[in-house]
């Protein structure tokens, strides 16, 4: 685990470095997904042995992290600054240098890390490729399709001239709030559980937890629903549908 801490260390140095360059901390939300699939590549490559466990688990991360990192490049190349790092930047004033280093970049990486921890204990330890894994396969295609479907539907309803200044309440948007975020936690259960029942410990279930933790009640919906609550029709929509897991009524 030591070298994934060293290379999720280097890595998040070298976007702290664009940033500061470009003035626009932005960029550490380009890296997000990026990280997770240079990390696990790496490791299994400096692990000596190339198993179908470790493919697998990488493919998933792969398909999850490249989607995301194109889907947020795309939103944020040639944007300003996103209103969260710009509201810092001017906070921090003359200390917004190292502020960002520890509180952006190298608190991204931390949680990189322990989001992660389930990829990386697969990456340098030989688990055994079972068909109890295809469990965790399907638990992540769900997440998968909640994840994408929920994008898509978004940026269809926000590329809408019609829609402009709408809540989104259509589709997967009728039966959760966020879509896109329930999604994504339910990927990582998905791949938690592939490397538990090929073997892993039931500790690395932290990875699931912290990110379910942070969708939930850190990064992910509370501060996306601070601007969702600006939006007529706010408070009824919110009324009756489930912040988080879909269907699940206040």
């Amino acid at each position: 685990m030591g070298t994934a801490v060293l290379i999720i260390l280097g890595y998040f140095l070298i976007f702290f470095l664009l940033g500061t360059i470009l003035k626009n901390n932005s960029i550490v939300d380009v890296g997000w997904g990026l990280g997770f699939v240079v990390v696990a590549w790496l490791l299994m490559i400096l692990s000596g042995s190339v198993t179908w466990i470790k493919i697998l688990v990488n493919a998933l991360v792969s398909l999850w992290g490249l989607r995301l990192f194109y889907h947020i490049l795309k939103r944020n190349l040639f944007k300003e600054e996103d209103f969260r790092y710009k509201k810092w930047r001017e906070e921090w004033g003359k200390y917004v240098i190292p502020r960002a280093l520890l509180q952006v970049y190298m608190l991204q990486g931390f949680f990189m890390f322990v989001v992660g921890l389930a990829v990386n204990y697969a990456n340098v330890n030989d688990l055994t490729l079972t068909p109890w894994v295809a469990i965790g396969g399907f638990v992540f295609l769900v997440g998968y399709f909640f994840e994408v479907v929920g994008d898509r539907q978004l940026r269809n309803h926000v590329s809408d001239k019609s829609k402009k200044g709408t809540l989104i309440q259509t589709g997967l948007w009728k039966y959760t709030r966020h879509p896109n975020y329930f999604g994504e936690a339910v990927i990582w259960w998905g791949i938690w559980l592939i490397v538990l029942l090929a073997g892993g410990p039931w500790y690395l279930v932290l990875a699931p937890i912290a990110i379910t933790l942070l969708l939930r009640y850190v990064s992910g919906v509370p501060l996306l629903e601070k601007r969702m609550s600006k939006y007529p029709g706010w408070d009824e929509y919110a009324k009756h549908t489930s912040a988080f897991i879909p269907f699940l009524k206040k």
